[in-house]
């Protein structure tokens, strides 16, 4: 899903031990928004699930995949889109770019993103909102390369014609500005070229990607996907927890029949499926959540299902297996000069699987975190000052507000980011307990490979080189600093969970691994030829699918969402015609 950075995760935790307010959620009548189809999941009733007996598909999660998934089939079939969260659109943190880190920030019960920490020690999010990731993540939009799509034996003609149906609706050219203009020319002296200029394309070199973020800095999200939907066929359930997903198991393999979901209330709500054998449930949950509703459900390893007393419908030993995140390292870059805020807009491709970015600038909206100041900012090294056994919730209280006390030019610069591609290391997902809102235990095992820690420490020479080249340091006004220097700017954040040794500036092998983010990009656990099919069916079971990242054994292009998003349209496209032929009209 977007690229991030270190500060908002550290600014989450801040506000987890202050124990801040929730964030209004805003006003959820949707109809003002074109959308009369979005309801409460309280108003789900006898009479909706009785008007058309059952639903022809029933899709759980109404983010990256599942909006365009939902909105594709309503063309010809009845619909229920169910989502956990609430709306995007009257979210301010949401829906502008400059509150981009308070939404993440906010780590109330019903917050847009829902903050987890995996078994590595790296902090985390995983969207709790329609739209999924395309409504907190940083926006940048690549599609895939074509190595990729023939790799995973997609039909190139339709995917060739869902991507332009996304991109004409969210998403746009994103203003240049001197930073990215700065990382551009540093890149390209740093060797990485050609520069192959705006494009939507994968390539090798220097390019700027597309955003969905607008010129006036509002986010559109794969929640606008649904104003195509079919208002006469598609249901839009939110705050719609699906438990579980209902099977029949008195045939010869067990069939999915609906799904078991509480509504905001807390009352427990049965959606069912038309008796048609092509109706089907798709899971949509992205890879975190797919994985999990999957076991919730009884479909996993048996031993680890039967520890937690869940009834087994399919022993699958492969479900929440070959997880993996790319692993992102970042250089600070500090300036003497006020820096505007950019999100990810410019991106150096290598050919050892090495992807270079960049963002800067800091929030200038009200409803900031006091001082205004935020993505990416030097905060983190100034909160690195109380020492991590220290950091008490009256110790962070106390920094938070003495803040306006630090000089302005800590806020100022920006960062590097390296990105290690398809990595090597893998890890799983498995169950801390049977409560769906919780989140499951995950573990990525990062830089476990000694070929992702060699790609890393190439990436970070490479990053180096773009912080100390005349482009930056003419445009910051910051003489330029030593590899050490930069380096400890990073060290002495404490950005995650692990500990930190004395020579991890010394050895760039340790500084990847002491120093490891994440970039947003988790995929994995329900691969295809072990947990479904090439038709992204549940294996073993009927009138069941998978569609979304969970899927991936590598994440596509230098930012998944824009295939995603493409993915949810692909598949549409490929139910409907495979069912209706010429019929489908689409």
């Amino acid at each position: 899903m977007a690229s991030i950075s270190s500060v908002k995760f550290f600014v989450c935790l801040v506000l987890w031990l202050f124990n801040f307010l929730p964030l209004s959620q805003g006003n959820e009548n949707s109809n003002e928004y074109d959308y009369p189809f979005i309801k409460k999941a309280s108003t789900f009733s006898a009479s909706t699930r009785s008007r058309n007996n059952g639903y022809d598909y029933i899709i759980v999660g109404g983010g990256t995949s599942g909006c365009p998934l939902a909105a594709t089939l309503s063309q010809n079939f009845s619909v229920l889109l169910v989502e956990r969260g609430g709306i995007p659109f009257t979210n301010p943190n949401v829906s502008f770019l400059d509150n981009f880190h308070i939404n993440l920030a906010d780590t109330s019960p019903t917050s847009a993103s829902q903050y987890f920490i995996s078994t590595d020690g790296v902090m985390n999010s995983r969207a709790r909102i329609l739209g999924g990731a395309t409504s907190i993540n940083a926006g940048f939009y690549t599609r895939a390369s074509t190595r990729y799509i023939e790799k995973v034996g997609w039909d190139a003609k339709v995917v060739n014609e869902s991507y332009p149906w996304v991109e004409n609706q969210i998403v746009y050219r994103p203003k240049f500005s001197a930073w990215q203009r700065a990382a551009r020319d540093s890149l390209l002296d740093a060797g990485v070229s050609p520069f192959n200029g705006f494009t939507y394309d994968h390539k090798y070199g220097t390019k700027v990607g597309g955003t969905i973020f607008d010129k006036f800095g509002h986010r559109h999200t794969a929640a606008e996907l649904l104003a195509h939907g079919n208002p006469h066929k598609l249901t839009v359930l939110i705050y719609a927890t699906v438990h579980r997903i209902v099977f029949d198991t008195t045939g010869k393999r067990p069939k999915a029949v609906g799904v078991i979901f509480k509504d905001e209330n807390g009352k427990q709500h049965k959606a069912i499926l038309r008796s048609d054998k092509k109706s089907e449930v798709i899971v949509s949950s992205g890879a975190i959540g797919t994985p999990q509703l999957l076991l919730l459900s009884g479909i996993g390893p048996k031993s680890e299902l039967e520890k937690l007393n869940i009834s087994v419908v399919l022993d699958n030993k492969f479900v929440g297996k070959g997880m993996a995140d790319n692993p992102m390292n970042t250089i600070f870059v500090p300036s003497k000069r006020p820096i505007q805020q950019t999100l990810i807009e410019t991106v150096g491709i290598t050919k050892v699987g090495v992807y270079i970015e960049t963002s800067s600038g800091f929030g200038q909206s009200n409803n900031s975190i006091h001082c205004h100041h935020g993505l990416l900012s030097a905060e983190i090294g100034q909160l690195s000052t109380i020492p991590p056994k220290q950091r008490s919730r009256e110790a962070v209280k106390a920094f938070i507000k003495n803040k306006k006390d630090i000089p302005i030019e800590a806020f100022k610069g920006g960062f590097i980011l390296s990105k290690v591609a398809n990595p090597w290391s893998t890890g799983e997902l498995k169950l801390k307990n049977t409560n769906v809102d919780d989140n499951p235990n995950v573990t990525f095992n990062y830089f476990n490979h000694p070929y992702d820690v060699q790609r890393c420490v190439e990436g970070i020479r490479l990053a180096t080189k773009v912080v100390q080249s005349q482009h930056f340091t003419n445009y910051t006004m910051f003489d330029r600093q030593t590899t050490q220097e930069l380096l400890n700017l990073t060290v002495k954040a404490n950005v995650n969970f692990i500990p930190k040794n004395l020579n991890d500036t010394k050895s760039l092998e340790q500084f990847c691994r002491d120093t490891v983010i994440t970039i947003w990009h988790y995929h994995g656990g329900c691969h295809v030829g072990k947990v479904i099919n090439n038709d992204y069916k549940v294996i073993g079971v009927d009138r069941l699918s998978v569609v979304d990242g969970s899927t991936f054994t590598e994440s596509p292009g230098t930012n998944p969402q824009a295939t995603v998003m493409m993915l949810g349209r692909y598949m549409g496209l490929k139910i409907l015609r495979d069912r209706l032929g010429k019929l489908a009209g689409v």
